[in-house]
């Protein structure tokens, strides 16, 4: 069955929890941007939020920061509910922590890890070329970790386009619209070298994938 790439991680052991603030090691998260460290695969990124556990949401982010002995990095929230980390070793290291603000209870809100193309990537027009530059980066990201563990990681089928669910799709896009107003780009579709023309910027693209 095809299905979103879409990574659940608790982080119970290095997580500390209080009411409406969670702290997690940096190293954490260092363990999954450094897999992106590649020129190979460097239209992709890991974006974190929170899944609300209760609740087909994610949980809102208030505000995010790396804190160390010798400094505060106030991290970008992306429409309250994602942020990114860079990848730095030094980080890791020097046992940096990140401190994340919720608006709910922390402990009603488990950690969830994105795949996702980075925002650069997101346009209203797309060439044949751009399409396959995003989906074999996802391709290789896969084969990459599959050679890491064996049968347990799944393979890239496609690509699917996430939008505002305000969008309203024309006629023959909707011919590739799933039932929750995404755009399913199959691995057969990309494979006739076509062009894509979209009516506004998609929230984020990730990989349609099937183990």
């Amino acid at each position: 069955m095809k299905k979103l790439f879409f990574i659940w991680a608790s982080l119970l052991l290095s997580t500390q929890v209080t009411a409406n603030t969670l702290t997690v090691e940096y190293a954490s998260f260092y363990s999954h941007v450094k897999k992106l460290d590649d020129p190979s695969i460097d239209s992709l990124r890991f974006a974190f939020g929170f899944q609300h556990i209760a609740q087909s949401r994610l949980c809102h982010i208030d505000s995010a920061e790396i804190i160390t002995q010798k400094q505060n990095l106030p991290l970008t929230v992306e429409n309250n509910s994602r942020f990114t980390v860079p990848t730095d070793k030094i980080l890791k290291m020097a046992k940096a922590m990140v401190v994340i603000e919720l608006q709910d209870q922390a402990n009603q809100c488990d950690m969830s890890v994105q795949l996702e193309t980075k925002p650069d990537y997101l346009q209203t027009q797309y060439s044949d070329a751009d399409l396959n530059l995003i989906f074999n980066q996802y391709q290789a990201f896969f084969e990459e970790m599959g050679g890491f563990l064996s049968l347990m990681m799944p393979s890239a089928q496609g690509l699917l386009f996430h939008f505002d669910e305000k969008v309203e799709l024309g006629d023959e896009l909707q011919t590739l619209s799933d039932n929750n107003g995404r755009l399913a780009l199959s691995k057969v579709w990309l494979s006739q070298h076509k062009s894509l023309e979209l009516p506004q910027k998609p929230l984020r693209i990730t990989a349609i994938v099937k183990k």
